[in-house]
């Protein structure tokens, strides 16, 4: 098997919010879209992502009601504090400040219009190496 495209699909309340999140702030572009949905990529290895509205009936019916929930949309980036300076200045709300973790995981959160937490991860050689 050699799988061509990553991509996450994310059942959210409002399609036009998260769509409009991802493209403003985390360079997305728009690759197709209809009532209640929208399919989302980038240029890089990032994965693609589709927004289904809740309850549409593409869904099977025992899907339709569940929501993009405990899950951690997580993008490893180089130049980290970087990424959560132009966001912040942006004004999008950092959800868990940078910190950085003793196994080397450094990392901060953001969280999307419908709850979407969105993580983004640098690694550096653990603390205790």
């Amino acid at each position: 098997m050699q799988i061509s495209t990553t991509t996450l699909s994310l059942t959210v309340d409002d399609v036009a919010a998260s769509q409009a999140f991802f493209t403003t702030y985390l360079g997305y572009t728009e690759a197709a879209a209809a009532d209640g949905f929208a399919s989302l990529t980038r240029p890089d290895a990032a994965a693609d992502i589709v927004l289904l509205r809740r309850g549409i009936e593409v869904l099977p019916a025992d899907q339709r009601d569940q929501r993009a929930s405990g899950l951690i949309l997580a993008f490893t980036v180089d130049g980290l504090e970087d990424e959560e300076q132009r966001l912040r200045s942006e004004g999008v709300s950092i959800t868990m400040p940078l910190r950085e973790e003793p196994w080397g995981e450094r990392l901060f959160q953001i969280t999307d219009p419908n709850g979407v937490i969105i993580q983004f991860v640098e690694w550096t050689p653990p603390t205790d190496a």
